[in-house]
């Protein structure tokens, strides 16, 4: 186990800067995942702590040590790729075994690793098979066990239930957070699956052009997204946006109004926003409610029929488009109008020209 401190860690391919001063520290023990759109970063991010890309800038210390120019294998981590990166002509026992072999691990203290981790990953009756011989779940629970015997500090994995189907996904995020749980071991996760994310980390660090957005715990980054952009990323569906402009701040929260001159309050803090302000409101899928005829009217464009949760996709007199999340099923059709209402103490405002989001009201705390 060990604690990773990242002090503006900045990566640059030539002119091009990929990473831009990261500042982090993932705790002893902890389950920290990257996560972000494809190109965001992240998975060069791993590849920096991992020792597999230079670092250009800032320093990189695990457990108080500076590895900046330690070589990968030199600092304790061992990493879980995407491809499986098994080798064909090799049995499952000697994939398992083959790194351990290269730093001359004794023959007894070898079989003792591979025995314990095939027990642990269910892998034991597939010793004396070939990669070709397994499925694709099979084949990463490997990979697992090859990171696995090397009894790492941290490991790191890259991506590594995207070649899986999605049933398999969802049994493989539970074995690994099941195998975090049994070893205790600090863990980076890359993945831009914020299902993945939500799921598994203690921690989660959204990453978008090289640079930290938010990092926190899940239901942090859930409640009180810090900006649009991680409003927009962590959730699923994604959070619905409104055009508005600032028209009132008041002791209970800020009232907004749309295009169409619907009118909103939002209990947030002002946080510098003043009338006249253009500003976006945001509110997730499950928290409108629907059919309370002092809501806003929104039609109906598409109905999902999930059997014990539906979902409507209307939009608003603006033309504005809303994500509606209904438990059990819904007698609403395509094409009828209905009305929604935002619920002031679930609804995000977030100033319209950088993205930042406002701060939650504190019972009896002034705007």
């Amino acid at each position: 186990m060990a604690v990773l401190q990242l002090d503006g860690l900045i990566k640059d391919y030539g002119d091009v800067r990929a990473i831009h001063g990261v500042d982090l520290t993932i705790d002893n023990g902890e389950f920290c995942v990257f996560v972000g759109p494809s190109g965001c970063g992240k998975s060069t991010l791993l590849r920096m702590i991992a020792g597999l890309e230079e670092i250009s800038g800032g320093e990189l210390r695990i457990d108080g040590e500076r590895v900046n120019e330690q070589r990968a294998s030199e600092r304790g981590l061992a990493m879980v790729f995407q491809t499986y990166a098994l080798y064909p002509h090799m049995t499952v026992r000697q994939n398992l075994a083959f790194g351990l072999e290269n730093i001359r691990t004794p023959k007894p203290e070898i079989a003792r690793r591979v025995e314990a981790a095939a027990t642990m990953l269910q892998i034991g009756p597939y010793l004396e098979r070939r990669p070709k011989q397994l499925s694709g779940g099979q084949r990463q629970r490997v990979a697992i066990g090859r990171a696995v015997v090397r009894e790492p500090r941290v490991f790191l994995f890259d991506e590594p239930l995207s070649n899986l189907d999605a049933e398999l996904r969802v049994t493989m995020r539970g074995e690994i957070a099941g195998l975090h749980r049994r070893l205790g071991n600090t863990m980076i996760y890359v993945t831009h699956d914020q299902v993945e994310a939500m799921t598994m980390a203690d921690k989660i660090v959204v990453l978008r052009d090289g640079r930290i957005e938010q990092a926190g715990t899940p239901l942090e980054l859930y409640n009180q997204p810090a900006n649009s952009f991680v409003a927009g990323f962590i959730g699923s569906p994604r959070m619905n946006f409104v055009d508005v402009t600032v028209r009132e701040i008041r002791a209970d929260g800020v009232m907004v109004s749309d295009a169409a001159g619907n009118d909103y309050r939002a209990a947030v803090n002002a946080d510098g926003l003043k009338p006249g302000d253009a500003a976006e409101l945001g509110i997730r899928p499950d928290h409108l409610i629907v059919g309370d005829a002092a809501g806003h009217a929104v039609t109906v464009q598409s109905v999902e029929q999930l059997g014990g949760e539906s979902y409507l996709y209307c939009e608003t007199g603006a033309g504005t488009p809303l994500t509606v999340h209904l438990a059990g099923q819904t007698g609403i059709r395509r094409g009828e109008t209905t009305h929604v209402v935002f619920r002031p103490d679930y609804t995000h405002l977030f100033r319209k020209s950088d993205g930042l989001g406002m701060k939650r009201l504190v019972v009896g705390e002034a705007v």
